[in-house]
């Protein structure tokens, strides 16, 4: 059932692209980032109504925050200092920043086209660097440490998404969409686990075509892996004590573009960019609804004080829309 919430209409540009590439040929020329630019229609494609009821009120409206921007990605909710949202945009190098309260603004140039973004245990801003080729951590006092940049003496490809689990651990992809056409240094694209206590580093997974988005279920004992290569889908594993995981089979299959950005909720549901906007799935892979998006979504998280607000990043503009869940703690 594909709801309109209202009349408003807006173009949809490159819905159904191949999104990992896109912010390899945004334009170069300057972009002002605006504002408030506006409302934007709010669309829902809704496939199990009681569930997505749990989800979504009837009543939810999808909020343009800021638009201008070249590639949005990576969105964080940092929680110090009041609370803050921290996300990319990757072909302006530079990390951005928003609050209700003081709007867009920047948090760090350059980024060396930083990507995906979390917080630790301790609430310092862990980033994937692109063209960096590594992992990196915030420190209270503003210096930025190289957490790891290296498999076996050679270099990451182009570090794009990564997840802390509840043991303090950081898992990541590695895909090559960095590289821009070079040749990987270490000639594969794997998922790695790094533990910051020991500076131990593990491959986690091995068989994916381009591995992207990364989450884990509430509890961590689930991990998500997208991959937005060939496969198009989303696979989970089983995650056992001292980080080695089982299973891997596929979770869910996205059938519009591909499964980029991954996030889960408190109750273990999994959210994900896709083509026309975010698919909600259930914990056993089943569609519940997709809340469609005017650009293509690449990335999003829970954020707010109460964790209810769905931060979306999609190509050059930053979206949110108040749920009746929240992400988990």
């Amino acid at each position: 059932m594909r709801q309109p919430m209202c009349s408003f209409k807006t173009s949809s540009p490159g819905r159904h692209g191949l999104l990992p590439l896109l912010w390899l040929v945004a334009s170069a020329a300057a972009q002002t980032p605006q504002l408030n630019p506006g409302p934007v229609a709010t669309e829902f494609d809704i496939r199990d109504a009681a569930q997505f009821r749990k989800i979504v009120a009837p009543d939810a409206r999808l909020e343009r925050l800021a638009t201008g921007m070249k590639f949005t990605e990576g969105p964080v909710w940092v929680p110090r200092d009041g609370g803050f949202l921290v996300f990319s945009d990757i072909p302006s190098d530079e990390l951005k920043r928003w609050t209700r309260a003081d709007g867009l603004n920047t948090f760090r140039k350059p980024s060396r086209n930083a990507n995906g973004n979390t917080v630790d245990r301790q609430g310092r801003l862990i980033s994937c660097e692109h063209t960096g080729r590594r992992v990196v951590r915030l420190e209270p006092d503003g210096s930025l440490i190289t957490l790891v940049d290296r498999f076996e003496g050679k270099r990451f490809n182009s570090p794009n998404d990564v997840a802390v689990h509840p043991d303090g651990s950081l898992w990541f992809t590695d895909p090559d969409y960095g590289l821009r056409g070079e040749p990987s240094d270490y000639g594969a694209r794997f998922v790695f686990r790094f533990d910051p206590a020991s500076r131990a580093l593990s491959v986690v997974a091995t068989d994916f075509d381009k591995p992207n988005g990364i989450c884990f279920a509430p509890n961590g004992r689930k991990l998500y892996v997208a991959d937005s290569g060939k496969p198009r889908h989303i696979r989970v594993f089983d995650v056992k004590k001292g980080g080695a995981v089982s299973g891997g089979a596929v979770f869910c299959q996205i059938d519009k573009g591909v499964p980029d950005g991954i996030r889960c909720d408190a109750k273990g549901r999994v959210f994900s960019s896709a083509g026309d906007g975010v698919h909600i799935f259930a914990p056993d892979g089943r569609l519940i609804g997709k809340i469609l998006v005017p650009e293509t979504p690449a990335n999003l998280c829970f954020g707010e004080a109460d964790g209810k607000t769905l931060f979306i990043t999609a190509r050059t503009s930053l979206y949110a829309i108040r749920l009746l869940t929240r992400g988990p703690r």
